[in-house]
């Protein structure tokens, strides 16, 4: 038996919409990857991209322990001397939420110019609202993505 391998015309992107309020990062970080790969489709292949669009909505609103906020670190060089910089999670969820995400999903996803044109369909918008109507999103509750405790 032959190895299928899918052709750019077996591809259908369908959109999905997301909200990120009160569910915990890495969790729905995951489900964002699968769904971005393709990995729910029956013709997913690892080195086509088959997945579908995502749009998340309240991004600002996702769910981050306290001391992982204060603990986690971002780092980044803006390769002259002396330009490392760090930045805690509470930080950057302050001052850039979906940098946040769009990160921890970057790193669920493959390394090179695949990993990059996956991410493209990625749309993250920190509000309730989306400019992408249009395109009529689904709904989507991610199976494993859960509500952050409270205590």
């Amino acid at each position: 038996m032959r190895t299928f391998s899918p052709k750019q015309s077996d591809i259908t992107r369908a959109w999905h919409v997301v909200d990120a309020e009160g569910l915990v990062l890495g969790r729905l970080a995951s489900e964002i990857a699968r769904i971005l790969r393709g990995k729910h489709k029956p013709i997913y292949a690892p080195h086509v991209d088959t997945g579908d669009f995502v749009v998340v909505v309240n991004a600002a609103k996702i769910a981050v322990d306290p001391k992982k906020g204060a603990d986690k670190r971002y780092y980044r060089h803006s390769q002259y001397p002396g330009g490392f910089r760090s930045e805690s999670l509470a930080s950057l969820m302050e001052r850039n939420p979906e940098r946040v995400l769009r990160l921890a999903v970057k790193g669920m996803l493959p390394k090179g110019p695949l990993g990059r044109q996956m991410i493209k369909k990625l749309k993250i918008h920190p509000g309730p609202t989306h400019p992408h109507s249009a395109q009529r999103p689904e709904p989507l509750a991610p199976a494993y993505a859960r509500k952050a405790r409270t205590a």
